[in-house]
């Protein structure tokens, strides 16, 4: 389900459009939804970290969602360099919608020092977490 589809848009957020997806920053969390075949690469990345940072500056620690509604691609180890550089994501979830997705989570998992948890849903993502001790 997309974000503005959810129960959760009626929430408090901003959000940042994006020529290759769509960013919905909370106080502790932030949601991505990447476009159609897009490839998300380094570039994009970083145009979304200035929003991001500029909305949380530079020594925030926020959760990360992945809502994976459209099928795009990366590379698994641009995770490692986002926090090698940003170090501002304590933990991700990775909203999958069918078992392609739940396979590429899982192969991304393995290339991410942070913790990431594969959720069936929207809702179970922002509840994992907003219960993360490191957003407490």
């Amino acid at each position: 389900m997309q974000f503005e589809e959810s129960e959760l848009s009626k929430l408090t957020h901003y959000k940042v459009e994006m020529p290759f997806g769509n960013f919905y920053l909370f106080e502790k969390f932030f949601i991505s939804e990447i476009h159609e075949g897009v490839h998300f690469d380094w570039e994009m990345i970083q145009a979304a970290m200035v929003e991001v940072l500029e909305f949380y500056g530079k020594n925030a620690r926020v959760g990360y969602i992945s809502n994976r509604v459209h099928s795009y691609s990366m590379n698994p180890h641009t995770w490692g360099k986002v926090q090698k550089k940003y170090n501002l994501i304590v933990a991700s979830a990775i909203v999958v919608y069918n078992n392609f997705t739940f396979m590429n989570a899982s192969i991304e998992k393995q290339f991410s020092d942070l913790s990431i948890k594969r959720c069936l849903s929207l809702a179970e993502a922002v509840d994992w977490i907003l219960n993360l001790k490191e957003l407490k």
